[in-house]
C-alpha cells in the first residue's frame, strides 16, 4: 500500500488501547488516527473522519457490541470491521459473521496474529482466527444433528416433547392443546420410542440437544 491506512480503535480500557497503539506504532502500513471508548463515539468519529479500518471490543458500555457491527456495517459499508473481543461463544460469533465484519480475533492472540488479520482485511480477505472457526465448526455440527434429531419427530411431538419436559402431566397439555388425553399419551409412547428415552431425564436430555429446553 502507497499510503497509510487509517486505523480506529474502539476500547472501554484505556491500557488496551495504549496496547495496540504501541504494537501498531511501528507498523509501516497502519496509522491510527483515533480512538473511542464506547459505541456512540465510534459513529461520531466514523461520521466525521475518513477511516479504513475500525477495531472493535464487544463489551463497551452503552449499545451492545453487536448491534454497532451491525450499525457500522449498515451505515458505512466502506469501512472494514476486526472485531477483538474475549467472547468466543459460537452464538456471538455467529451473530458477527452475519453482521459482515471482515475479521474476529480473541484478545489473548499475539501480535502476528493481529497484524495478519490488520494485512488480511486491508487486503480485501476476511480473518477469522482459527479458534474462532474451529468453534464455528462446532456449531455447524451441532446445529446439523438437532437438524436430523428433529426429522425424527413431528411437529406435533416436538410440541408435546415441550411441554412433557416442563412437567405438564397428559390431562394439562391435552387440555392446553384441545386434543384428547389419550392422544396425548400416544403421542408420548411414539416420543419414547422414536427418541430412545425410557424416563423425563431421558426425554429433558433429548430436548436439550434440541435446543427446546
Amino acid at each position: 500500500m502507497s499510503t497509510k491506512a487509517t486505523i480506529l480503535i474502539a476500547d472501554d480500557h484505556q491500557l488496551f488501547l495504549d496496547g495496540l497503539k504501541l504494537i501498531l506504532r511501528n507498523q509501516p502500513a497502519f496509522h491510527i488516527v483515533a480512538e473511542a471508548q464506547n459505541g456512540e463515539q465510534v459513529l461520531s468519529v466514523l461520521a466525521s473522519q475518513q477511516i479504513d479500518l475500525a477495531i472493535l471490543d464487544l463489551n463497551m458500555p452503552g449499545m451492545k457490541g453487536i448491534d454497532l457491527v451491525k450499525t457500522v456495517k449498515q451505515k458505512f459499508p466502506d469501512i472494514k470491521v476486526l472485531v477483538i473481543t474475549m467472547h468466543h461463544e459460537q452464538e456471538i460469533i455467529s451473530e458477527i459473521l452475519l453482521a459482515e465484519a471482515e475479521g474476529y480475533i480473541l484478545k489473548n492472540s499475539g501480535k502476528k496474529e493481529l497484524t495478519e488479520a490488520i494485512s488480511d482485511i486491508l487486503s480485501g480477505k476476511t480473518h477469522y482466527e482459527k479458534e474462532v472457526l474451529d468453534l464455528m465448526l462446532q456449531k455447524v455440527k451441532a446445529d446439523r444433528k438437532t437438524e436430523e434429531l428433529k426429522k425424527n419427530l413431528t411437529e406435533r411431538e416436538l410440541e408435546i416433547l415441550s411441554l412433557i419436559v416442563q412437567e405438564f402431566t397428559s390431562k394439562e397439555i391435552a387440555e392446553k392443546l384441545f386434543i384428547s388425553k389419550q392422544t396425548v399419551d400416544t403421542h408420548r409412547l411414539n416420543i419414547m420410542h422414536k427418541t430412545g428415552a425410557k424416563t423425563l431425564v431421558g426425554l429433558i436430555k433429548y430436548a436439550m440437544q434440541l435446543g427446546i429446553m
